[in-house]
């Protein structure tokens, strides 16, 4: 996307386009790793999806550095967002709150509940299950628990707060 000129736009079009993209990047430090993310956004390429709702198109790009490997990796997306509301910088934010979301719900539904070694497969059954992790997790959570392991065992250890917490939504 930073260039216009290998895009789908008409040879008119071009100047505009270029005019129109919108760029922010950043560099973050941690966990023994570099990481690097950039991320290009435009209005113009959303008149030519026909897909309800599109208001910009993007392209982020992200290369993580970790001792002397490097690996990049490339991702598209659009977003329901206008540029006036969600500029470059905004929806690069966005992209990573959404991989908070991944970490603290997913991460947790799979490596404390073990969701992905469940052998259910009946589409309905697999909802109501996911629905009940979900349900769990957000209990852990108001009952002040932040290592959802600690909060299992503690359960397991004291079974008449888990069925008074599950019954009455919280301990009396």
């Amino acid at each position: 996307m930073p260039r216009c000129s290998t895009s789908p736009f008409p040879p008119s079009e071009k100047r505009r386009c270029e005019a129109e993209i919108d760029h922010a990047a950043e560099t973050s430090k941690g966990h023994g790793r570099l990481e690097h993310r950039e991320l290009w956004t435009t209005e113009a390429l959303s008149a030519y999806l026909a897909w309800p709702g599109v208001r910009q198109v993007c392209r982020i790009t992200r290369s993580r550095t970790v001792g002397h490997n490097t690996s990049t990796e490339t991702v598209y997306a659009i977003t329901s967002l206008p540029h006036r509301r969600a500029d470059a910088a905004r929806l690069l934010h966005l992209s990573r709150i959404h991989w908070g979301i991944e970490n603290k719900l997913h991460g947790v539904r799979d490596g404390t509940f073990r969701e992905d070694a469940c052998r259910v497969r009946s589409p309905n059954i697999v909802q109501t299950f996911a629905a009940l992790r979900n349900a769990a997790i957000t209990m852990i959570r108001r009952r002040g628990f932040t290592n959802a392991v600690e909060a299992v065992e503690h359960f397991a250890e004291f079974r008449t707060e888990s069925v008074q917490l599950v019954r009455y939504g919280r301990i009396e």
